[in-house]
């Protein structure tokens, strides 16, 4: 992952602690947000770019706020909210819910959550130094510093866990799983070579350490389930595929030997299968899980499988070397494409009952692609979507840069057209204190229904019961309903 521009160590946390510059953030449109200081599109100030836990939803921050696109659609991208919170280098969104978390270059120490249907923070925190990352699922909330990490309950703030001494990670890079049962958080054990430490988030312990690559981490992901995490290093020309909670290598991927390349996103499918990676090149590579794992009982026993369990076999005898190179696979799918933006994030979906790849750019593009799960080979563009601007109309299946342009792109909805009833009473809560203790006391601040399974209705009045709105870390206030 690329990093943004490290802003200088901040005050102990406090509300409102400052510090004097911007901080920097893990890849841009990377997996995560970029960091402030990276490349600009045209006419605005990008700073990031992030798909929410099940590539339902794109969230984007400028230098003149940020807006969160549904992805339901493939020629038509809805705009569900838009901000004016300036020099936004971190959003991320809790699946389908109203929740959003917001780190600004202004206040590069403070994370806010917001109800963004409602337009109201539900609270915030501040910790010592910049924050270079922020993970969620239903369960926890992970913030990454450069050398430590915050573990919280999400569903009442508590801090849980206070990860310290963490090996120097300016770029905050870090992967928590989207499975809340099984909650696994990686980040890197070493500032030096690719070691990844795996640590279960719910139980509060770490589960493994992983020697994955000789070179320094760049990315890692997990696949759905949390049984697998992929990870790359900086030299970018091997990814591979770990057993979780084992930590055993499954699969090995070549992406390249001509060249070293800055790898910024990961990406498994929906099923699994696939993992897709995204560089600082023009293209985006898809491999295919299709040999037969150690257990062999969770995939379709196909020829391709059975050849790939005999080489595995057949490795066992060889030299390191030559096994190394036995076990690796070329892409089975990959995508050129139409710019040649430095920063991109990719992910893979199934939108209208099709698998889809998405790419979002640096220059504040977003590519969809159609997968051939069978044959694989040259994805072809179905639509390319500008998220600040004129869209293009780009047919399925035609590639060309030449596209029709159709006019302006949809506005975001405006308060009054989201919001059913207007918000009285306070709009923020503050939560403060770092003991293991710290956090809301008592009462939900974030209601229970945020993370049920499945996708949040957005337009249903019945998605927003009463919050207990909390000071001071002091416990749960009077109820208050919109």
């Amino acid at each position: 992952m690329e990093s943004g521009v490290a802003g200088p160590g901040g005050e102990a946390a406090g509300p409102g602690g400052e510090a004097a510059g911007p901080g920097g953030e893990a890849a841009g449109p990377g997996g995560e947000a970029a960091g402030p200081g990276g490349a600009d599109g045209p006419g605005l100030q990008f700073g990031c770019a992030s798909f929410n836990q099940d590539s339902t939803s794109l969230a984007v921050g400028t230098k003149t706020g940020y807006k969160l696109f549904s992805l339901t659609m493939v020629d038509k991208l809805d705009c569900i909210h838009e901000s004016e919170t300036p020099d936004v280098y971190i959003v991320e969104r809790l699946f389908s819910s109203s929740l959003v978390v917001v780190v600004s270059t202004a206040m590069p120490q403070r994370m806010n959550i917001y109800h963004f249907k409602k337009e109201t923070e539900i609270c915030n925190y501040s910790y010592p130094n910049t924050i270079r990352a922020v993970k969620l699922n239903r369960q926890r909330l992970a913030v990454c510093l450069e050398e430590s990490i915050y573990i919280h309950n999400i569903k009442d703030m508590k801090l849980l866990k206070t990860l310290l001494n963490t090996p120097s990670n300016p770029s905050g890079l870090c992967a928590l799983s989207i499975n809340h049962s099984n909650s696994y958080l990686a980040y890197p054990g070493s500032a030096t070579t690719g070691e990844i430490i795996v640590y279960d988030s719910n139980n509060l312990n770490t589960v493994a350490m992983i020697p994955a690559h000789d070179s320094p981490l760049a990315a890692l992901s997990f696949n759905a389930s949390a049984t697998k995490l992929a990870s790359a290093s900086e030299k970018g020309t091997v990814i591979r595929v770990f057993s979780i909670p084992e930590g055993l290598r499954l699969f090995e991927f070549r992406r390249g030997m001509k060249r070293y390349v800055n790898i910024s996103s990961l990406s498994f499918s929906p099923d699994g299968q696939f993992l897709s990676a995204s560089s600082n090149t023009e293209t985006v590579h898809i491999f295919k899980m299709d040999q037969l794992g150690p257990s062999g009982g969770d995939e379709a026993a196909t020829w391709t499988a059975y050849v790939g369990k005999m080489f595995s076999a057949a490795s066992s005898y060889l030299p390191a070397q030559v096994s190394g190179i036995m076990s690796q696979d070329r892409a089975f799918a990959i995508v050129h494409l139409l710019t040649s933006v430095q920063r991109n994030v990719c992910t893979m979906a199934m939108i209208q009952k099709l698998p889809r790849l998405l790419v979002s750019t640096a220059d504040g593009q977003l590519f969809i692609y159609n997968v051939d799960p069978l044959d694989g080979g040259e994805c072809m563009l179905a639509h390319k979507h500008r998220l600040f601007g004129i869209d293009d109309n780009v047919d399925e299946g035609e590639e060309s840069e030449g596209s029709e342009v159709t006019g302006p792109a949809q506005v975001c909805p405006s308060y009054a057209a989201t919001a059913a009833l207007p918000v009285s009473g306070p709009t923020t809560a503050t939560l403060t204190g770092y003991s293991e203790d710290g956090g809301a006391k008592k009462g939900e601040v974030i209601p229970e229904h945020e993370f049920a399974a499945g996708p949040v209705c957005l337009d249903d009045e019945n998605e927003f019961p009463p919050i207990n709105w909390c000071r001071d870390g002091t416990g749960g206030g009077p109820a208050r309903r919109s």
